[in-house]
């Protein structure tokens, strides 16, 4: 009896641990589904401004000034 017993724990915990990853599963897939729909690459709407604006053109195509955006920006 103490066999079965022990058997059936063991299939209890083992179902728990199951329900418990499918529900996890299910709310990865939920969240993923939901950030795959976010167009974070729209144009903003409302008062937005531009931040980084170069006035030289001549200025902006040097290397030193394209490593200076690669160091800082990643860019």
């Amino acid at each position: 009896m103490n066999g079965i017993k022990t058997f059936f724990e063991a299939l209890w915990v083992f179902l728990l641990f199951m329900g418990c990853t499918l529900i996890f599963y299910c709310g990865i897939l939920w969240v993923s589904e939901e950030y795959n729909q976010y167009h974070r690459y729209d144009e903003p709407k409302g008062r937005s401004v531009k931040v980084f604006q170069l006035n030289d053109a001549e200025f902006a195509n040097l290397p030193v000034w394209r490593l200076h955006l690669f160091l800082n920006h990643g860019e």
